[in-house]
């Protein structure tokens, strides 16, 4: 007489709210919050110090990176608990992420205060050293972050009405970002190479309005999402405002590229 097998149950999806463990979740919001407060003491600083606001030697960049980063890092620590996905990567994903925002701005911070630049400086064997540092975490940033984008886009993140839409499509401009560091980050080291540093020091002016205006899709996105969520409004009604909110955040960061393009 034929066996029958029985077909094996489908897979569960990961849990739609990953949870990390409380000490790390803590850690990595403390940790965004403690750059946050650098960027608000370099600005401090700037305000009594002075100086110029451009340039490849400011207190601009302690403070823009500090901000930057403790917001991003703050972001994507509550962004990615709407993201399925096993808890164990998100955790390590996060734990390396964090220490990794500390390491760009510590080693950012610790040249502004040497007084000089701290990407694309290859003048002393030290600078050397902090520059590719900076550039190789550049490239762990880009892995980590696009794991948490793949993640988002390989199953539909949970959350209320437009959440989803808002967490795939900012960490799909992210993606944005990311590229646009990168090709700053490419450009400069090929002109530094080349011997042309002080023209390596202005390539990056171009992206930069493209690259901010992307990094912080993420935070912005998600965030109306929730604040739409605390409404009455139906859920039609809320997943309408996401639609438009994205589609006007994707032409701002069109025009940015479109502006960067031309000027590049």
């Amino acid at each position: 007489m034929p066996t029958t097998t029985r077909p094996l149950p489908p897979r569960p999806l990961p849990s739609p709210k990953p949870s990390l463990r409380p000490w790390a979740e803590r850690l990595c919001r403390a940790t965004g919050a403690l750059l946050v407060l650098s960027g608000l003491l370099h600005l401090l600083v700037f305000a009594v110090d002075g100086g110029p606001w451009d340039g490849p030697v400011s207190w601009r960049k302690p403070i823009t990176f500090g901000l930057s980063f403790g917001l991003t890092l703050i972001a994507v620590t509550w962004v990615t608990s709407y993201v399925r996905m096993e808890a164990r990567a998100r955790t390590a994903l996060l734990l390396v992420f964090a220490a990794d925002c500390v390491l760009e701005v510590g080693g950012i911070t610790l040249q502004a205060w040497r007084r000089v630049p701290s990407h694309l400086d290859m003048e002393t064997g030290f600078d050397t050293a902090v520059s590719m540092m900076l550039a190789v975490g550049g490239g762990i940033l880009v892995v980590v972050l696009t794991a948490f984008a793949v993640a988002s886009f390989r199953h539909r993140p949970s959350g209320p009405a437009g959440m989803p839409l808002a967490v795939r499509s900012g960490f799909a401009i992210l993606l944005v970002a990311l590229a646009s560091g990168a090709a700053m980050i490419a450009r400069g080291v090929v002109l530094t190479r080349t011997g042309h540093q002080e023209a390596a020091y202005h390539s990056t002016a171009p992206l930069k309005p493209l690259h901010g205006v992307s990094l912080h899709a993420v935070l912005v996105l998600p965030a109306l999402a929730w604040l739409l969520s605390r409404t009455g409004w139906s859920e039609e009604t809320r997943q309408r405002i996401v639609w438009a909110a994205v589609g006007l955040y994707t032409a701002a960061v069109v025009l940015t590229g479109v502006q960067a393009v031309l000027t590049w």
